[in-house]
Protein backbone atom coordinates (compact mmCIF):
# COMPACT_ATOMS: atom_id res chain seq x y z
CA UNK A 1 0.00 0.00 0.00
CA UNK A 2 1.48 3.41 -0.90
CA UNK A 3 2.70 5.32 2.15
CA UNK A 4 4.02 8.84 2.29
CA UNK A 5 5.65 10.56 5.25
CA UNK A 6 6.83 14.11 4.61
CA UNK A 7 7.09 17.39 6.57
CA UNK A 8 3.62 18.39 7.71
CA UNK A 9 1.58 21.50 7.15
CA UNK A 10 -0.63 22.50 10.06
CA UNK A 11 -4.26 23.45 10.30
CA UNK A 12 -5.73 26.13 12.53
CA UNK A 13 -7.03 23.50 14.99
CA UNK A 14 -5.23 23.54 18.36
CA UNK A 15 -4.39 19.98 19.43
CA UNK A 16 -4.03 21.09 23.05
CA UNK A 17 -7.81 21.66 23.12
CA UNK A 18 -9.09 18.20 24.01
CA UNK A 19 -12.37 17.00 22.55
CA UNK A 20 -14.95 17.19 25.34
CA UNK A 21 -16.52 13.88 26.32
CA UNK A 22 -18.25 14.53 29.63
CA UNK A 23 -21.69 13.13 28.83
CA UNK A 24 -22.00 9.85 26.93
CA UNK A 25 -25.36 8.44 25.87
CA UNK A 26 -25.45 4.67 25.29
CA UNK A 27 -28.41 3.43 23.26
CA UNK A 28 -29.10 -0.20 24.20
CA UNK A 29 -31.49 -2.96 23.18
CA UNK A 30 -29.86 -5.29 25.77
CA UNK A 31 -28.33 -7.48 23.04
CA UNK A 32 -24.79 -8.86 23.09
CA UNK A 33 -23.73 -6.16 20.64
CA UNK A 34 -25.20 -3.45 22.87
CA UNK A 35 -23.24 -4.95 25.75
CA UNK A 36 -20.01 -4.61 23.74
CA UNK A 37 -20.90 -1.01 22.94
CA UNK A 38 -21.41 -0.34 26.65
CA UNK A 39 -17.92 -1.72 27.37
CA UNK A 40 -16.41 0.91 25.07
CA UNK A 41 -18.58 3.65 26.55
CA UNK A 42 -17.46 2.71 30.07
CA UNK A 43 -13.80 2.71 29.02
CA UNK A 44 -14.17 6.19 27.54
CA UNK A 45 -16.15 7.40 30.56
CA UNK A 46 -13.34 6.33 32.87
CA UNK A 47 -10.72 7.96 30.68
CA UNK A 48 -12.61 11.25 30.39
CA UNK A 49 -14.35 11.27 33.80
CA UNK A 50 -17.65 11.26 31.93
CA UNK A 51 -21.21 10.46 32.96
CA UNK A 52 -23.06 7.69 31.14
CA UNK A 53 -26.73 7.96 30.20
CA UNK A 54 -27.85 4.38 29.62
CA UNK A 55 -30.85 4.68 27.32
CA UNK A 56 -33.48 2.23 26.16
CA UNK A 57 -36.39 3.36 24.02
CA UNK A 58 -39.62 1.38 23.86
CA UNK A 59 -40.88 1.74 20.31
CA UNK A 60 -44.56 1.39 19.32
CA UNK A 61 -43.78 -1.29 16.69
CA UNK A 62 -44.85 -4.39 18.71
CA UNK A 63 -48.33 -3.09 19.51
CA UNK A 64 -49.26 -0.13 17.32
CA UNK A 65 -51.69 -2.11 15.10
CA UNK A 66 -53.16 -4.34 17.82
CA UNK A 67 -56.56 -4.02 19.44
CA UNK A 68 -56.45 -1.53 22.37
CA UNK A 69 -56.70 -4.19 25.07
CA UNK A 70 -54.06 -6.40 23.46
CA UNK A 71 -51.86 -3.37 22.76
CA UNK A 72 -51.93 -2.37 26.43
CA UNK A 73 -51.07 -5.89 27.58
CA UNK A 74 -48.22 -6.11 25.06
CA UNK A 75 -46.90 -2.72 26.11
CA UNK A 76 -46.87 -3.71 29.78
CA UNK A 77 -44.93 -6.91 28.98
CA UNK A 78 -42.40 -5.01 26.85
CA UNK A 79 -41.88 -2.38 29.54
CA UNK A 80 -41.56 -4.98 32.29
CA UNK A 81 -38.95 -6.87 30.22
CA UNK A 82 -37.00 -3.64 29.69
CA UNK A 83 -37.09 -2.79 33.40
CA UNK A 84 -35.87 -6.30 34.29
CA UNK A 85 -33.02 -6.05 31.76
CA UNK A 86 -31.96 -2.71 33.23
CA UNK A 87 -32.06 -4.15 36.74
CA UNK A 88 -29.94 -7.13 35.67
CA UNK A 89 -27.40 -4.83 34.08
CA UNK A 90 -27.15 -2.64 37.17
CA UNK A 91 -26.84 -5.66 39.46
CA UNK A 92 -24.00 -7.02 37.31
CA UNK A 93 -21.78 -4.21 38.58
CA UNK A 94 -20.59 -3.29 35.11
CA UNK A 95 -21.27 0.40 35.78
CA UNK A 96 -19.80 0.40 39.28
CA UNK A 97 -17.59 3.42 39.84
CA UNK A 98 -18.89 5.24 36.74
CA UNK A 99 -21.40 8.08 37.20
CA UNK A 100 -24.52 7.01 35.36
CA UNK A 101 -28.22 7.59 34.86
CA UNK A 102 -30.84 5.30 33.35
CA UNK A 103 -33.23 6.74 30.76
CA UNK A 104 -36.20 4.52 29.88
CA UNK A 105 -38.26 6.34 27.30
CA UNK A 106 -40.93 5.69 24.68
CA UNK A 107 -41.38 6.67 21.03
CA UNK A 108 -39.72 6.32 17.66
CA UNK A 109 -35.96 5.84 18.01
CA UNK A 110 -34.43 8.89 16.38
CA UNK A 111 -36.85 11.66 17.43
CA UNK A 112 -36.71 10.37 21.00
CA UNK A 113 -32.91 10.12 21.00
CA UNK A 114 -32.60 13.58 19.49
CA UNK A 115 -34.71 15.02 22.29
CA UNK A 116 -32.60 13.25 24.93
CA UNK A 117 -29.33 14.38 23.32
CA UNK A 118 -30.45 18.01 23.46
CA UNK A 119 -31.97 17.76 26.94
CA UNK A 120 -28.88 16.23 28.54
CA UNK A 121 -26.32 18.07 26.37
CA UNK A 122 -24.74 14.83 25.20
CA UNK A 123 -21.19 14.89 23.77
CA UNK A 124 -21.06 11.36 22.35
CA UNK A 125 -23.61 8.70 21.40
CA UNK A 126 -22.54 5.04 21.59
CA UNK A 127 -24.57 2.30 19.94
CA UNK A 128 -24.24 -1.23 18.64
CA UNK A 129 -25.47 -2.35 15.25
CA UNK A 130 -26.66 -5.60 13.68
CA UNK A 131 -25.77 -6.19 10.05
CA UNK A 132 -28.80 -6.25 7.74
CA UNK A 133 -28.89 -7.44 4.16
CA UNK A 134 -29.65 -5.03 1.32
CA UNK A 135 -33.40 -5.75 1.24
CA UNK A 136 -33.75 -5.74 5.04
CA UNK A 137 -31.95 -2.42 5.23
CA UNK A 138 -34.23 -0.84 2.63
CA UNK A 139 -37.40 -2.08 4.35
CA UNK A 140 -36.50 -2.04 8.05
CA UNK A 141 -33.59 0.39 8.09
CA UNK A 142 -30.46 0.60 10.22
CA UNK A 143 -31.03 2.31 13.56
CA UNK A 144 -27.30 3.01 13.94
CA UNK A 145 -27.09 4.72 10.56
CA UNK A 146 -30.28 6.64 11.24
CA UNK A 147 -28.51 8.00 14.33
CA UNK A 148 -25.09 8.87 12.89
CA UNK A 149 -26.58 10.44 9.75
CA UNK A 150 -28.67 12.85 11.82
CA UNK A 151 -26.93 13.40 15.16
CA UNK A 152 -25.08 16.67 15.70
CA UNK A 153 -22.81 14.86 18.15
CA UNK A 154 -20.17 12.28 17.31
CA UNK A 155 -21.43 8.68 17.24
CA UNK A 156 -19.38 5.60 18.16
CA UNK A 157 -20.82 2.49 16.50
CA UNK A 158 -19.82 -1.01 17.57
CA UNK A 159 -20.52 -3.61 14.90
CA UNK A 160 -21.08 -7.38 15.02
CA UNK A 161 -17.41 -8.22 14.33
CA UNK A 162 -16.05 -6.13 17.20
CA UNK A 163 -14.86 -8.22 20.12
CA UNK A 164 -14.11 -7.04 23.62
CA UNK A 165 -13.04 -8.68 26.84
CA UNK A 166 -14.97 -7.16 29.74
CA UNK A 167 -12.22 -8.39 32.08
CA UNK A 168 -9.66 -6.08 30.48
CA UNK A 169 -9.50 -2.32 30.04
CA UNK A 170 -10.18 -1.29 26.45
CA UNK A 171 -7.26 0.65 25.01
CA UNK A 172 -6.82 2.60 21.79
CA UNK A 173 -3.29 1.96 20.50
CA UNK A 174 -3.84 2.60 16.79
CA UNK A 175 -6.29 5.11 15.31
CA UNK A 176 -7.18 5.27 11.60
CA UNK A 177 -8.68 8.53 10.30
CA UNK A 178 -10.37 8.32 6.88
CA UNK A 179 -11.36 11.43 5.00
CA UNK A 180 -12.91 12.45 1.70
CA UNK A 181 -12.29 16.15 2.57
CA UNK A 182 -16.02 16.77 2.94
CA UNK A 183 -17.58 19.61 4.91
CA UNK A 184 -16.91 17.96 8.29
CA UNK A 185 -13.29 16.95 7.64
CA UNK A 186 -11.71 19.34 10.15
CA UNK A 187 -14.22 18.45 12.85
CA UNK A 188 -13.63 14.72 12.33
CA UNK A 189 -9.85 15.28 12.27
CA UNK A 190 -10.08 17.07 15.62
CA UNK A 191 -11.63 13.94 17.13
CA UNK A 192 -9.03 11.65 15.56
CA UNK A 193 -6.07 13.69 16.77
CA UNK A 194 -7.55 14.35 20.21
CA UNK A 195 -8.36 10.69 20.85
CA UNK A 196 -4.95 9.57 19.56
CA UNK A 197 -3.25 12.08 21.84
CA UNK A 198 -5.39 11.16 24.86
CA UNK A 199 -4.55 7.47 24.43
CA UNK A 200 -0.96 7.99 23.22
CA UNK A 201 -1.94 6.05 20.10
CA UNK A 202 -0.38 5.93 16.66
CA UNK A 203 -2.37 7.71 13.95
CA UNK A 204 -2.76 6.92 10.25
CA UNK A 205 -4.62 9.19 7.82
CA UNK A 206 -6.19 7.70 4.70
CA UNK A 207 -7.82 9.08 1.57
CA UNK A 208 -9.28 6.70 -1.02
CA UNK A 209 -9.65 7.61 -4.70
CA UNK A 210 -12.37 5.40 -6.17
CA UNK A 211 -11.95 6.18 -9.90
CA UNK A 212 -8.63 4.35 -10.26
CA UNK A 213 -9.07 3.52 -13.96
CA UNK A 214 -9.13 7.23 -14.85
CA UNK A 215 -5.48 7.76 -13.91
CA UNK A 216 -2.20 6.96 -15.61
CA UNK A 217 0.74 5.96 -13.42
CA UNK A 218 2.09 9.52 -13.58
CA UNK A 219 -1.24 11.18 -12.81
CA UNK A 220 -1.90 8.70 -10.00
CA UNK A 221 1.41 9.65 -8.39
CA UNK A 222 0.45 13.31 -8.71
CA UNK A 223 -2.93 12.66 -7.10
CA UNK A 224 -1.18 10.99 -4.17
CA UNK A 225 0.99 14.06 -3.66
CA UNK A 226 -1.98 16.42 -3.87
CA UNK A 227 -4.08 14.45 -1.40
CA UNK A 228 -1.24 13.91 1.06
CA UNK A 229 -0.82 17.70 1.11
CA UNK A 230 -4.55 18.10 1.74
CA UNK A 231 -4.38 15.64 4.65
CA UNK A 232 -1.42 17.49 6.15
CA UNK A 233 -3.54 20.62 6.30
CA UNK A 234 -5.81 18.76 8.73
CA UNK A 235 -2.87 18.36 11.13
CA UNK A 236 -3.68 20.38 14.28
CA UNK A 237 -1.52 23.19 15.58
CA UNK A 238 1.00 21.69 18.00
CA UNK A 239 0.55 18.16 16.69
CA UNK A 240 4.22 17.85 15.77
CA UNK A 241 5.10 17.84 19.47
CA UNK A 242 3.67 14.38 19.98
CA UNK A 243 2.36 12.87 16.76
CA UNK A 244 4.12 11.41 13.72
CA UNK A 245 1.17 10.40 11.58
CA UNK A 246 1.34 8.16 8.56
CA UNK A 247 -0.34 9.45 5.40
CA UNK A 248 -1.87 7.01 2.93
CA UNK A 249 -3.56 7.49 -0.44
CA UNK A 250 -5.00 4.42 -2.15
CA UNK A 251 -7.17 3.63 -5.17
CA UNK A 252 -10.26 1.40 -5.16
CA UNK A 253 -13.52 0.86 -3.30
CA UNK A 254 -13.60 3.19 -0.29
CA UNK A 255 -15.05 0.62 2.10
CA UNK A 256 -12.68 -2.15 1.01
CA UNK A 257 -9.58 0.07 1.13
CA UNK A 258 -10.48 1.39 4.58
CA UNK A 259 -10.99 -2.15 5.89
CA UNK A 260 -7.63 -3.20 4.42
CA UNK A 261 -5.91 -0.19 6.00
CA UNK A 262 -7.57 -0.94 9.33
CA UNK A 263 -6.23 -4.50 9.25
CA UNK A 264 -2.74 -3.42 8.24
CA UNK A 265 -2.51 -0.72 10.89
CA UNK A 266 -4.19 -2.97 13.51
CA UNK A 267 -6.63 -0.13 14.13
CA UNK A 268 -8.49 -0.07 17.42
CA UNK A 269 -10.68 2.76 16.17
CA UNK A 270 -11.72 4.16 12.78
CA UNK A 271 -12.69 7.84 12.66
CA UNK A 272 -14.49 9.29 9.65
CA UNK A 273 -16.97 11.94 8.57
CA UNK A 274 -20.58 11.05 7.81
CA UNK A 275 -22.72 12.79 5.23
CA UNK A 276 -25.95 14.12 6.77
CA UNK A 277 -29.21 12.63 5.56
CA UNK A 278 -32.72 13.37 6.81
CA UNK A 279 -34.80 11.63 4.17
CA UNK A 280 -34.66 7.82 4.42
CA UNK A 281 -31.72 7.97 6.85
CA UNK A 282 -30.75 4.37 7.54
CA UNK A 283 -32.70 2.95 4.57
CA UNK A 284 -30.26 3.61 1.70
CA UNK A 285 -28.75 0.21 0.81
CA UNK A 286 -25.12 -0.52 1.67
CA UNK A 287 -23.52 2.92 1.93
CA UNK A 288 -19.77 3.16 2.58
CA UNK A 289 -20.30 4.16 6.22
CA UNK A 290 -22.79 1.35 6.81
CA UNK A 291 -20.42 -1.15 5.18
CA UNK A 292 -17.69 -0.06 7.55
CA UNK A 293 -19.61 -0.06 10.82
CA UNK A 294 -21.02 -3.53 10.12
CA UNK A 295 -17.79 -5.13 8.84
CA UNK A 296 -14.99 -3.49 10.81
CA UNK A 297 -13.38 -5.43 13.66
CA UNK A 298 -13.02 -2.22 15.66
CA UNK A 299 -15.54 0.52 16.53
CA UNK A 300 -16.17 3.34 14.05
CA UNK A 301 -16.50 6.94 15.24
CA UNK A 302 -18.51 9.04 12.79
CA UNK A 303 -18.68 12.82 12.88
CA UNK A 304 -21.44 14.33 10.80
CA UNK A 305 -20.45 17.04 8.34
Amino acid sequence: MPQVAEPRERSSVDVTQRVSLTKILVATDFSEISDRALDYAIALARRYDARIYLTHIITPDPFQFAEPQLAQATYEKVRQAAEESITDLLISGKLRGVPHEVLLDEGNIWPTLERLIVKHEIDLVVTGTHRRGKLQKMLIGSVAEEIFRQAETAVLTVGPWVKSDPQQEIELKHVLFCTDFGSGAEKAAAYAFSLAQEHNASLALLHVIESAAAYTEESAARQREINVTRMKKLMPEGGENWCKPEFRVTFGSAAEEILIAARESQADLIVMGAKPRRSLAGHVPLTTAYNLVTRATCPVLTVRG
